[in-house]
């Protein structure tokens, strides 16, 4: 798990606490065997409990890495027992991939990290996925992790305590703006590229938005209002390759978390980035990456509790 979105969410009630001069909440920490959890940057945090122990009002599942490959029937039957006893369940960055995996968000609306979100919605296409900071619906509280569980967090106290507490709590951590749940997750794209220039955001925005079925030039061309050798020149001028280059690149970043996140088939994937066959899709990976799309899925250090 990502540690930041684990103090994200955890250090907002300590301050809750704090500023209040109240204990209005405690938390305990639970991972699957009682033993100490390790953070995707080595430190661990201790465990108080394992599965099966504890009273609580909530529990968040916070998780990182790649949740998709997590299998373990005990963790899944916990949260299952968990939601029928009314408890409230979260999770937090990967988290609800977890959830999901427990079949505890039929029904609901949550979101997830946007890195997780292409695997996710392969693996369980009619669940109500939201591309949001934060989600919170009845008992499920769900958030894309970073530092989006303090904007969760300034909710659930205001919900729960007020919201002038809330607003101390964000102050105290220097919050100058406090996010609404529905903002996106990602920077604009006129941040992440660096560029200004109006029509070719339009047109790389609409490249993001159709990785599946690929929009012609031609099209992108009219989304764009110029001309195909005007567009040609905007790509080159601005992000320095071609538009051709460019959204082949998209397609293949996609395909590479499916990989990695997925138990798809080499084929499915490449269908569900675009391409009209896999010797086709493991040509432009190979140019692309230097090595198969095979080569993805070989074993790691990481371990996958069963």
């Amino acid at each position: 798990f990502a540690l930041l979105a684990y103090a994200s969410a955890i250090e907002p009630l300590r301050a809750a606490n704090r500023l209040s001069g109240r204990d209005l909440y405690r938390w305990s920490h639970v991972s699957i065997d009682g033993r100490p959890a390790p953070a995707s940057n080595g430190v661990s945090i201790q465990a108080d409990y394992g599965l099966e122990e504890g009273r609580f009002d909530y529990v968040v599942v916070c998780a990182g890495g790649n949740p998709a490959a997590f299998q373990h029937g005990p963790t899944f039957s916990w949260l299952r027992q968990l939601a029928r006893r009314g408890v409230r369940l979260g999770g937090v960055s990967g988290g609800p991939y977890v959830l999901a995996r427990a079949n505890v968000l039929s029904g609901y609306r949550f979101t997830i990290h946007w890195e997780h979100a292409p695997a996710f919605l392969e693996d369980y296409p009619e669940l109500d996925l939201r591309r949001s900071l934060y989600e919170i619906d009845r008992d499920r509280l769900t958030c894309s992790g970073g530092t989006a569980p303090l904007d969760m967090m300034h909710a659930v106290i205001a919900r729960e305590h007020g919201s002038e507490l809330a607003l101390a709590v964000s102050e105290w951590f220097l919050q100058t703006h406090v996010r609404e749940g529905a903002g996106p997750q990602r920077m604009p794209l006129r941040e992440r590229l660096g560029i200004s220039h109006g029509p070719l955001l339009r047109v790389v925005g609409r490249m993001e938005q159709s990785l599946e079925n690929p929009v012609g030039r031609e099209e992108l061309a009219r989304t764009a209002g110029v001309s195909l050798r005007q567009l040609e020149r905007l790509f080159r001028l601005h992000l320095g390759r071609s538009l051709g280059e460019h959204y082949l690149g998209l397609r293949l970043d996609r395909a590479r978390d499916l990989l990695r996140q997925t138990t798809l088939s080499v084929l499915e994937i490449a269908l569900a980035c675009g391409f009209a066959s896999a010797s086709h899709f493991s040509r432009a990976y190979r140019q692309r990456f230097g090595h198969a799309p095979r080569t993805e899925r070989t074993p790691s250090a990481d371990p996958v509790w069963r």
